[in-house]
């Protein structure tokens, strides 16, 4: 986990040591894409929410191009949805999973996170980009180990402002789909695995009282706690506070009983492309 929008929120810019995290991530990277034999011209790599707010974005894009011969695509919250949804959906198609009616992502990010509604044949018809994610809003407001009540308010309130503001109902959704790291994260403990699986949450189907139980269990934890287990990657614990929060104001806006919790998502989305 680079974490790459450490910081951003408050300074508007890519920290040093994000970047060089960043720049270790993308040398592994691109030494695969050598040893495979793939060309500039079939390699695609997106940036999204903290480049997108950063002053020093073009720092990045220049660390990218050198490494990968190749320019980064800052992805539009529009774009970054539409590959979300088009990754979850495609991927729980291939599983064998019937998405009933209007079809919502919710794809929860380190800096921004996006609902997503469309139908699962003709992909989204509404989507939006709203500025809170797990990194930006826990450093904006948890100061404690566990997080106190206050700053349980303090982030609700901002992602209630963003719900409010959003032109994407949740209530209009018959069917829910989750994505991306936090929610997956969530899944795994509202599963009660012993580690975290990709198999075995992918596609699966949870009850949205179990979910927000789970959500409740992690906000009581300290960091330490939440470390520990085995299910939890040790660069989320930190800020995994303020991401189930989102999580859970969402649930409380859905009108469904379940949610389908999907492995893929804007990473396949962005793959898929590339064969279009």
């Amino acid at each position: 986990m680079i974490r790459l929008g450490q910081g951003v929120d408050a300074t508007g810019r890519l920290a040093p040591e994000a970047l060089e995290r960043a720049w270790v991530a993308i040398d592994e990277l691109a030494a695969i894409v050598r040893a495979v034999g793939v060309g500039p011209e079939r390699t695609r790599f997106c940036a999204t929410s903290a480049t997108r707010d950063a002053s020093n974005a073009g720092e990045f894009a220049a660390g990218v191009h050198a490494r990968l011969g190749i320019a980064p695509e800052v992805l539009s919250g529009e774009e970054e949805a539409r590959l979300a949804f088009a990754g979850a959906v495609r991927g729980l198609t291939a599983a064998s999973v019937e998405l009933r009616g209007p079809t919502l992502v919710v794809d929860i990010g380190g800096g921004s996170t996006e609902l997503i509604l469309g139908d699962p044949a003709t992909g989204p018809r509404a989507a939006h980009s709203m500025d809170i994610g797990s990194v930006r809003l826990h450093e904006r407001h948890v100061r404690h180990d566990p997080i106190t009540p206050a700053e349980i308010a303090a982030v609700v309130a901002d992602v209630d402002t963003a719900l409010d503001a959003c032109p994407v109902d949740p209530a209009a959704a018959r069917s829910v789909v989750a994505v991306a790291g936090t929610n997956t994260t969530i899944a795994a403990g509202t599963l009660g695995l012993a580690a975290y699986d990709r198999e075995l949450i992918h596609a699966r189907a949870l009850a949205v009282p179990d979910l927000l139980a789970q959500v409740e269990r992690l906000l009581a934890l300290s960091v330490a706690e939440r470390r520990a287990l085995g299910w939890m990657h040790p660069g989320r614990a930190d800020v995994i506070d303020a991401g189930a929060l989102i999580l859970a104001r969402v649930l409380a806006r859905l009108s469904v009983e379940v949610v389908t919790v999907a492995e893929t998502d804007i990473l396949d989305g962005i793959a898929w492309s590339l064969l279009s």
